[in-house]
């Protein structure tokens, strides 16, 4: 294939497209690309954290299902292999799988007054079965009945109502409001493990047990007694038997109530657990494992919930989920990690990682392709693409990372940080190696090194771009060059070190002389540029940003060349072109990958799979890969396409 998935990529899925126009061609050309591919797709995919039971273990024990931005991404725990389910039109908020394993359901949130999907999915066939369409704003939970009839979804704050859906015949049976006028928020929903027509919510000191009237299309309600005990309700849990379930809440204890009497029948520990417990799971032993808001793991025993064995996990825990027997258990935690635990030795092993913010940057080292760098909020990371994993995490605490560039020499990595300081790392520990204060005033937003090694250009949120002379041990500033009145973007600088370019959301994208520190071109356009890159030949440039075009200019004089149309909707972003010159690559709030010929000015290759707008994307030395980062925090490894050399040449004015 041409523009296809890697067997580490984050998320994707491509198609080989030979179009001369964008139009309604592409929109074909992508809905295709999702229907043939998002089967076939190898990649590696981060976990959205935040959503509360979001990872589930599929019942066939080979596959791992979780949501990210708009897709729900179905790995195998064997090969990697990765599926996606793409058909929301917002982000996923809920998933869950039926206990035969043949139907899969997810629910999105949508804006205030309209209404919010549910979509029913065939397992096997990774097709759309239905899409249920009552509940507005949001969907908070979804449940499946054990035999498979039934589907239970409960609706946000917005929209309070619970209702019972007929999966067979893909329609509503009946529907209540979710609590008592008296009673808080509910955000919980979980079907009896027995019993189609039985189901359990809770939330805000609210619990109930639901009795489906399936003659009369009723929904009948009973409030659980807790006693003088008041809780918020974070997880909930119901036993195989269906004779007790398990409720954690915000306070740090687990309270077990009588599914007939619905009477709490006990609570425990009565040292409880620190922000709160967020997630359940039960085993067959009858042992209860505990999930909580401090990232701690624990194994309980007994009516007194006392702690036999427990771990600490990186953040806060938001799912857990069983493997078989209990044998072996999945954890999800809100930093986007995803750990696998043996019950027995109760040790986690770390399996999928990723960022949990934007992505903002990305580099490769020069001359290869086996190492590149992320950065977003609070971290920089260093992966290796062989061995599909991450090597190094640089952690600053509270601030966000918005470039970074590794220096020629490979001795250090410089990035740029919101809070006005470029901070440089040795690139194998991750040491500090130094860093300047007050690079610029509101942040610094756009970083580059020259080839030489001995000075960096940086560029600010007030629109500076300021040049360093970087020592062995000092870093000096050489020159502030100040003609941008808005945020610099991007700066590129050439092989000679003696001519740079920077674009800034101000409309101006400048052509430097670093030598004598001037100005010697401006290119204006009714824009706010995002991008900008040099040609190989470093006579003619490109540029892209929200107008959605991009331009073809001279460097000598600034004079425009082409103007081509570069998406149909939203901004682009990033771009990088090959080292040859022959073609270069696009991405921006479309979600779409694109590969253009840089002399024809059109699109050769589509890659689909983001479901967040793409922030950069660059083209790895050796041309093996095509890396794009999203606001969603997904990194896709693509493969780079088999394409014709076409030649080096320029584009013709």
């Amino acid at each position: 294939m041409g523009l296809c998935c890697s067997a580490w990529e984050p998320l994707g899925f491509a198609l080989i497209v030979k179009s001369k126009s964008l139009g309604k061609r592409e929109q074909e050309l992508r809905l295709q690309s999702q229907r043939a591919d998002s089967q076939h797709a190898l990649c590696f995919v981060p976990l959205a954290g935040h959503i509360a039971s979001g990872l589930i273990c599929h019942p066939d024990n080979k596959h791992l299902l979780y949501p990210l931005g708009c897709t729900v991404v179905i790995q195998d725990l064997a090969s990697k292999k990765q599926t996606f389910l793409q058909g929301h039109t917002n982000n996923v908020s809920c998933v869950v799988v039926s206990s035969s394993g043949n139907y899969v359901a997810s629910g999105q949130v949508t804006f205030m007054g309209f209404k919010a999907d549910i979509i029913l999915w065939d397992f096997q066939k990774k097709e759309l079965l239905a899409r249920l369409s009552l509940h507005k704003g949001k969907i908070e939970g979804l449940a499946f009945s054990p035999n498979d009839l039934y589907l239970v979804s409960l609706g946000g704050r917005d929209d309070g109502s619970v209702v019972v859906w007929d999966v067979p015949r893909r329609e509503a049976v009946c529907g209540s409001p979710a609590s008592a006028r008296s009673a808080g928020n509910v955000t919980i929903v979980q079907c009896s493990a027995c019993r189609d027509e039985m189901f359990v919510t809770a939330g805000v000191e609210t619990i109930r047990v639901w009795e489906l009237d399936l003659p009369n299309r009723k929904l009948r309600p009973t409030e659980c007694q807790t006693g003088q005990l008041r809780r918020v309700i974070t997880s909930l849990k119901i036993a195989d038997d269906d004779n007790y379930f398990y409720v954690g809440t915000s306070t740090g204890d687990v309270l077990k109530v009588n599914t007939r009497n619905k009477l709490m029948t006990d609570f425990g520990p009565q040292k409880k657990f620190s922000l709160g417990v967020t997630a359940l799971l039960l085993l067959k032993t009858g042992d209860v494992i505990v999930g909580t808001g401090g990232g701690t793991v624990a194994l309980c025993k007994g009516s007194n919930y006392k702690v036999m064995k427990n771990i600490q996990v990186q953040g806060g825990v938001t799912s857990l989920t069983r493997r078989g027997q209990g044998h072996q258990f999945f954890v999800g935690t809100n930093t986007c990690q995803i750990y696998r635990v043996n019950y027995t030795a109760f040790k986690e092993e770390l399996i999928t990682t990723c960022h949990k913010e934007a992505v903002h940057d990305i580099v490769f080292p020069s001359g290869t392709s086996d190492l590149f760098a992320t950065c977003s909020k609070d971290d920089i990371r260093v992966w290796h693409t062989p061995e599909n994993r991450e090597l190094l995490r640089i952690v600053i605490p509270n601030m966000t990372c918005y470039a970074i560039e590794f220096m020629r020499d490979g001795k250090s990595i410089i990035s740029a940080w919101n809070d006005g300081k470029i901070r440089a790392f040795m690139p194998e520990s991750g040491r500090e190696k130094y860093v300047i204060n007050n690079a610029h005033s509101l942040g610094v937003t756009a970083i580059a090194a020259t080839n030489d090694c001995k000075r960096i250009l940086s560029g600010g949120g007030e629109g500076q771009v300021r040049l360093w002379a970087i020592g062995e041990k000092t870093q000096k500033l050489e020159v502030v060059l100040k003609e941008h009145i808005s945020a610099v973007s991007c700066i590129k600088i050439k092989k000679n070190d003696k001519e740079c370019v920077t674009a800034s959301l101000d409309g101006t994208c400048i052509i430097w002389d670093i030598g004598r520190f001037t100005r010697k071109q401006m290119i204006l356009a009714n824009t706010l540029f995002k991008c900008v890159c040099y040609h190989p030949g470093e006579y003619q440039l490109i540029t892209s940003g929200t107008d959605r075009r991009i331009g073809y200019w001279e460097v000598y004089d600034g004079s425009a060349i082409r103007d081509l149309e570069g998406s149909l909707s939203g901004s682009i972003n990033g771009m990088d072109i090959t080292s040859d010159g022959a073609h270069f690559v696009t991405g921006g709030d479309d979600h779409l990958v694109k590969m253009w010929d840089y002399n024809e000015g059109t699109v050769t290759h589509i890659g689909a799979g983001h479901s967040g707008n793409i922030t950069r994307l660059k083209i790895c030395p050796g041309k093996k890969y095509i890396v794009s980062v999203s606001a969603d925090g997904a990194i896709l490894l693509w493969k780079y396409p088999a394409v014709p050399n076409t030649g080096t040449g320029a584009a013709a004015s």
